[in-house]
């Protein structure tokens, strides 16, 4: 048997459907969970063995450290989590992975799971047409499961076996022979394919495919693994490169980490080589270094225990960690720690599900942003100093530009996400989420052409009286009272907002029956000449501004509660 072009492309597209399997049952596992996975993230504490559990439960839901610490670092960007945080949500992470092999090790080479795997599509396929969000979530969850093992069991058939075609590895055989040297070459090996890959699940299949087929012995294979350590730390600095200095350090807290592991294991691998041998023999189980049948065993026992010795070495030392990445990657200043939207990058596997929870987050924020701009109002209208009120104007015009960006930037995550497999439950919040970014970006236009009026106010040297000014005042306060009860019902979700709409609609009602007072007010003082007509057209204006913002936020009140929303 020759290995040619034909049986690189069959070799290639095994790993293809082992990738493609767990995909699709990475994302059917994220539906099925759905709210109660956003649940776990959002309790997620600075208590570290919390931290460690949570990235545990989540690498073992989407089968790659690789997917969850880019997630990670795109959380920590986003302001989703703090970089303490971070780093025992890393450790977790790094023994949800090990959860690969074990699988591999036990259903993949001691059972056929792929003759069953047939069976398990004729029941996950029916489950695809139900209407009910849960059957279909576990379909797709189980057809995942069926792609994943015959991928594996097609892989296993793909790669040529040593014994009847000996020339093509007589290169990697001789990369064996070089002591401590051949374990840096595999090291190398297990840190470019887990690169390439962009999955340290799928890097961990591979290995354990060459060596239950004779390719490598038990040490080569613990010295990939070893690698993939490493490798899984590049995708989350390269998906870090476009994010901000939270995400950076997060990055680099996750490959200081991991470099240390793989040091100290260096420098002990001998003895935990044997040790895991002597192990295995005492369980009445063949040597891993005679039989190559049990290097998966092995390998998941390797992998295990060194995954989780060192976060047992580490989890005492997070905070020094943490001192360490911020005195490599020092803030620059409050322009470099503006949180901005930063779109996954995990590669082939997406967290679909994941992104609802950073929409809202993200979504908070703008809300935030536009607060935030509407009071610089009423310090233009009070600041006498010139200078001082051109960087008032220039500041909310440069929101204004903000807003713009950003209201692009999340509209189009959005739809992006939206093109996902969600569930139909994240579908409606991401719909209704484009609805508040829409309102939001109104907010921010409003807010400009108000900020507008009050320069030329200032340029034709019209005053408003004092009696104008409380107007205003008040005006401006029940504005800030309704985002306030927005920002609540935002933050605390749509059941709260619901039960909580009925304040939205006292407010909304103050803010209409204040407009029309004090538009009466304006007629009346004007006829009877208690002050100029320019003044009194940009008050009216002003008030008129206002009650604008009130409708957007009630228009956001409403999408949060999900009623009157077409």
């Amino acid at each position: 048997m020759n290995f040619g072009f034909i049986q690189f492309l069959t070799l290639f597209g095994a790993l293809s459907l082992f990738l493609f399997g767990m995909k699709v049952m990475s994302e059917g596992i994220q539906k099925l969970a759905g709210d109660k996975m956003r649940s776990i993230l959002s309790a997620m504490t600075s208590n570290r063995f919390l931290g460690v559990l949570t990235g545990f439960l989540i690498t073992t839901l989407v089968q790659s450290s690789s997917a969850s610490t880019v997630m990670l670092v795109s959380f920590v960007n986003a302001g989703l989590m703090s970089l303490v945080q971070s780093v025992g949500v890393i450790m977790g992470a790094n023994i949800g992975t090990t959860t690969t092999a074990w699988l591999i090790s036990f259903l993949g080479f001691k059972l056929n799971i792929s003759a069953l795997s047939l069976p398990i599509i004729g029941i996950a396929f029916p489950l695809l047409y139900f209407s009910k969000d849960k059957l279909t979530s576990l379909g797709e969850t189980l057809l995942g499961f069926a792609l994943l093992f015959m991928g594996l069991g097609l892989l296993q058939t793909s790669v040529p076996d040593l014994h009847s075609n000996p020339e093509m590895f007589q290169a990697l055989q001789n990369l064996t022979d070089y002591g401590f040297g051949s374990i840096m070459i595999f090291l190398g090996i297990g840190t470019l394919l887990t690169i390439v890959l962009q999955s340290s699940s799928a890097t961990m299949a591979l290995t354990l495919v060459m060596c239950n087929n004779g390719w490598i012995g038990f040490e080569h294979g613990a010295a990939i693994v070893l690698g993939e350590n490493i490798g899984t730390t590049i995708t989350a600095n390269l998906a870090a490169l476009v994010g901000n200095v939270y995400a950076k350090r997060t990055a680099l807290a996750h490959t200081l980490f991991n470099i240390f592991g793989v040091i100290w294991m260096l420098i002990a691998f001998n003895l935990f080589i044997n040790q895991i041998d002597n192990y295995m023999i005492s369980l009445g189980l063949n040597s891993p270094l005679i039989d190559a049948s049990m290097v998966p065993f092995g390998l998941a026992i390797f992998h295990t225990a060194f995954n989780i010795t060192n976060t047992l070495f580490l989890i005492g030392f997070i905070k020094f960690i943490v001192i360490i990445v911020e005195k490599i990657i020092p803030s620059k200043g409050k322009v470099d720690e503006r949180h901005q939207l930063e779109y996954f990058g995990g590669g082939f596997l997406q967290l679909a599900e994941f992104s609802v929870l950073q929409a809202k987050r993200e979504t908070r924020r703008y809300c935030d942003l536009a607060q935030r701009m509407f009071n610089f109002i009423p310090e233009m209208i009070y600041q006498t100093d010139r200078k001082k009120f051109d960087k008032l104007l220039a500041r909310v015009s440069k929101y204004e530009e903000i807003t713009d960006r950003v209201e692009i930037e999340i509209t189009t995550f959005l739809i992006k996400a939206s093109r996902k497999q969600l569930s139909t439950n994240a579908s409606e919040q991401l719909r209704r989420m484009r609805l508040v970014i829409s309102e939001v970006e109104k907010i921010g236009d409003v807010c400009f052409k108000m900020a507008s009026l009050l320069e030329k106010k200032k340029e034709e040297k019209a005053y408003f009286t004092p009696k104008q000014r409380d107007a205003l005042d008040r005006m401006f306060e029940l504005v800030n009272e309704a985002f306030d009860v927005m920002m609540v019902n935002m933050e605390r979700g749509e059941a709260f907002a619901r039960t909580n709409i009925q304040r939205s609609y006292e407010l909304e009602k103050k803010i209409n029956a204040y407009r029309d007072f004090v538009n009466e007010e304006v007629i009346d003082d004007i006829e009877k000449g208690s002050y100029h007509v320019k003044s009194g057209f940009y008050f009216n204006k002003l008030v008129s501004s206002c009650e604008k913002v009130g409708d957007s936020i009630l228009n956001i009140n409403e999408a949060n509660a999900g009623v009157n929303i077409e």
